[in-house]
């Protein structure tokens, strides 16, 4: 049996991917919340939505405080995510959808049989 052990998702990047302090922004206009990442130096706009902020980190409806709080209590789990699909894009912007928590090596939760 092969068992995943969970490991930063950046770390094997050939890319330096970082991620800003900025404090994260409701868009109401895509239900996401938006945040910033910084690959090789260069800003890039990033975002999660509400679907996967209640799917996978507790946000309970789509109002803008719910879904911040959610987004802070995923935050290392979120990046982490972030840091892997930008890695697979070349380090274009990202909209992290709910399934992509579920894809193998990038949930830190599930184990490959």
């Amino acid at each position: 049996m092969k068992v995943f052990m969970p490991r930063a998702a950046y770390e094997d990047s050939l890319m330096h991917i970082t991620f800003t302090d900025d404090a994260p922004v409701f868009d109401g206009s895509s239900l996401t919340v938006r945040f910033n990442a910084r690959v090789d130096g260069e800003p890039v706009g990033c975002a999660i939505t509400a679907e996967a902020l209640e799917d996978h980190f507790g946000a309970d409806s789509p109002l803008e405080d719910v879904l911040i709080r959610a987004y802070e209590r995923g935050r290392a789990r979120i990046r982490s995510v972030c840091a892997e699909a930008l890695d697979q894009n070349g380090g274009e912007s990202v909209i992290l959808h709910s399934g992509l928590f579920r894809v193998e090596g990038m949930d830190q939760d599930r184990r490959a049989h």
